[in-house]
Formats: structure tokens, C-alpha cells, sequence
């Protein structure tokens, strides 16, 4: 899937789908998980994007799929060992995101001491909505955050929770793979994540960022 990114007059294909685990506060305790003292990032890969109005397949391999609303940074110019004080300098527009969470298969695997990439990197486990640039968005850690699943609140946050703010996450990133156009970095979700099942309708709100609509369904 290539993204509308604005300011680029072609579309893009993103390269590296960053996100961010715990960072707040507490969607970390509902996890029983300790608060990270730096970021914990882990990559789905480009074949997980799904766009608005897009819809979200259940893996056979899973019966506990769950939601999780994070706003998204996407960057815009190419980037490494980036200085966290030109960090926004980087960042070519924001967007609403899913991060779809096999959560039984990350749970066995984080019992075994095992990576858990499949359970966040299984395809249409990305959902993202349409872009808008940084221009129209003054302050991303000043907007309020709403999941709702069949018009019933799910998820309600604020991105001022972020224990980690986008700027430092951008320079962190930077000092592991070198950032490039269309790269996106999905910031981490507050609490309330939950399970969804076959025909839900998931509809998450950020600030005025444009709403990010997907519907869940049982392979074909």
C-alpha cells in the first residue's frame, strides 16, 4: 500500500512500520507490564497497512485479536542519529492508526520468552487513516483520543499521556534504522484495549485529524 503524504507529488511506500509498546502509562499497567525506562519499539511490515475503510481480517492462527488507537508519525526526509531538537523538523504529517494485536499469540510467546512479531504483523494489522501535514497539527501532545467499536467507547485518551514524546521518539529511532520518506512510527496506545470480533466496526478520533473507520471480518 503507498500513502498521500502531504508536500510529496507521488504517493509512497512505506519501509518501516515503527510502533512503540507502553508508552503510556496506563495501558502499561492494564498489561501487567512495567513502565519502560526507554522506548520499546518493535516493526510490522508494509503488507500490514490497511487504509480508511479498510478491513481487518481475523488470522485463523488467533482467537483474541484486540484494538489499539495510536496517533501516527509520518516522516517525511531521510535521517540517522537525529538530534531530538530537530526531530519535528522531520516529520511530514500525522494520521490515526491501528495497531491489531493477536493478543493470545503475544501472550505465548512472551511466556516462552519468545520475539512476539507475528502476533502485531500478521497483513491488514495496520490500519491508517488518510494523512494530514504538520502545519495542521500544532501540537500533537495536545489532542484527545476515542475508539469506539459498534459506536460504543472503547478507548479514551489524550496524547499529553505519552511517556515518551514524538521528538524523542524520532531521535531514538534514528540512533537503530536510519529514517527515510514514508517511514511511519506509530506512537503507542492508551488504555482500554479489548477484543474485537467478525462484522465490528471500529472508529477512532484524534484531535481534527480525519477519522480512521475499518470494519473486522473472518477470512473469505
Amino acid at each position: 500500500m503507498k500513502v498521500k503524504i502531504p508536500g510529496f507529488e507521488q504517493p509512497v511506500r512505506p519501509g518501516k512500520i515503527i510502533c512503540v509498546a507502553k508508552n503510556y502509562r496506563l495501558h502499561a499497567e492494564e498489561m501487567n507490564e512495567e513502565v519502560p525506562e526507554e522506548p520499546a519499539l518493535f516493526l510490522k511490515p508494509p503488507t500490514a497497512l490497511i487504509p480508511n475503510r479498510g478491513v481487518v481480517e481475523l488470522p485463523p492462527q488467533s482467537a483474541e485479536v484486540h484494538h489499539e488507537i495510536e496517533l501516527v508519525v509520518v516522516i517525511g526526509k531521510k535521517g540517522k542519529w537525529i538530534d531530538e531538537t530537530e526531530a519535528m523538523n522531520y516529520v511530514a504529517g500525522y494520521a490515526v492508526g491501528l495497531d491489531m494485536t493477536a493478543r493470545d499469540i503475544q501472550r505465548q510467546a512472551k511466556a516462552k520468552g519468545m520475539p512476539w512479531a507475528i502476533a502485531k504483523g500478521f497483513d491488514t494489522f495496520a490500519p491508517l487513516g488518510d494523512i494530514i501535514s504538520p502545519e495542521e497539527v500544532p501540537d500533537p501532545h495536545n489532542l484527545p483520543i476515542r475508539l469506539t467499536v459498534n459506536k460504543e467507547d472503547r478507548q479514551l485518551g489524550h496524547t499529553s499521556e505519552m511517556i515518551f514524546p514524538i521528538s524523542y521518539l524520532i531521535a531514538f529511532a534514528s540512533g537503530i534504522w536510519t529514517l527515510e520518506p514514508g517511514d511511519l512510527i506509530y506512537t503507542g496506545t492508551p488504555s482500554g484495549v479489548g477484543p474485537v470480533y467478525h462484522n465490528d466496526v471500529l472508529v477512532g478520533y484524534i484531535g481534527h485529524l480525519p477519522i480512521l473507520e475499518v470494519t473486522v471480518e473472518l477470512p473469505k
